[in-house]
């Protein structure tokens, strides 16, 4: 069984709330991530988007590609403009490499509104759901033929956010619409990771571990308080520095034969969690964890040959 260790640099510079960001430049970015031992880096804003800048800047630091964030309007945007939006990306994503493009919903979504309560966020009804999940079926399919898979990403304060909107979605998409299992944002959103692998694993072709600090969780006052608030109160960290056990979770992704990318994506505040320090953190965690899962982790980092 073989894994990949990224990150995401959401770590480093957060796109929806400015005062979590350090002044890191790409390269700094990847040179710190490659030193803690991870051979991969989701897309983040500071990001090249022209293949032929971005991969003498990923072959210098020998990282890969292995993901980025599409921002998809499907639930309330025709699918010809979601199809025109991401095309470049597509094409970007097939020039360097990498293995999909992460879909998140932000269409109804409160994700980046601070002023907005967890208790407010949108909610579908059958009906509505089961039109979304054809819809990105659809656009899925329509991707993959272009040589990029998707990886749908469920996340707090969007219209896929709890488990039983995750298993409305699941029964009404098909395969063509893959699954980012992401542990942090479901256990946050009151679901069980371990029920949603065993339900979900023959679609789960991307994994971010984003661990949780559960007393900042459940001090939370959803009435009041938005996803923007959590983060800056520190609700995330990197596995090893929060509350979840991944290590179970991560033998059973590997008893389901899952292969590929684990990805730490945990947005804090860079100054009082510096990236290095949590990275390496991170690192050390995880690779305790795919050793006691069987896992073999790959150590090469930019494709050679």
């Amino acid at each position: 069984m073989k894994a990949k260790l990224g990150m995401s640099p959401i770590a480093w510079w957060n796109d929806d709330l400015v005062e979590l960001s350090d002044d890191v430049s790409l390269e700094e970015c990847l040179r710190q991530s490659r030193s803690a031992g991870f051979t991969g880096m989701e897309m983040g804003r500071r990001f090249p988007s022209d293949p032929e800048v971005m991969l003498p800047i990923l072959k210098e630091a020998d990282v890969t590609l292995c993901g980025g964030w599409f921002s998809g309007t499907l639930v309330n945007e025709e699918l010809a403009a979601n199809k025109d939006r991401i095309e470049p990306m597509i094409e970007l994503f097939r020039a360097v490499g990498a293995p999909c493009i992460v879909y998140g919903e932000v269409g109804r979504s409160i994700q980046g509104d601070r002023s907005a309560p967890l208790a407010q966020k949108a909610r579908l009804d059958d009906d509505e759901m089961k039109a979304y999940a054809r819809k990105l079926t659809e656009f899925g399919e329509w991707c993959a033929e272009r040589g990029m898979p998707l990886s749908y990403h469920h996340h707090m304060a969007a219209v896929v956010e709890t488990e039983d909107e995750l298993d409305a979605f699941m029964n009404h998409s098909g395969a063509g619409i893959p699954l980012l299992l992401d542990v942090g944002h479901l256990v946050f959103g009151g679901g069980d990771a371990m029920r949603a692998i065993d339900k979900y694993h023959a679609r789960i072709n991307h994994v971010h571990v984003k661990d949780l600090r559960l007393d900042v969780i459940n001090g939370l006052d959803r009435t009041k308080q938005s996803f923007l608030d959590a983060v800056a109160l520190g609700a995330f960290t990197v596995p090893g520095d929060g509350s979840l056990d991944f290590e179970p979770l991560v033998k059973r992704l590997a008893e389901h034969g899952y292969e590929g990318w684990f990805v730490v994506e945990a947005e804090q505040d860079p100054k009082a969690n510096p990236p290095l320090k949590m990275a390496e953190v991170g690192y050390k965690e995880l690779m305790r964890i795919m050793t006691a899962a069987g896992y073999t982790v790959e150590t090469q980092g930019f494709p050679r040959g």
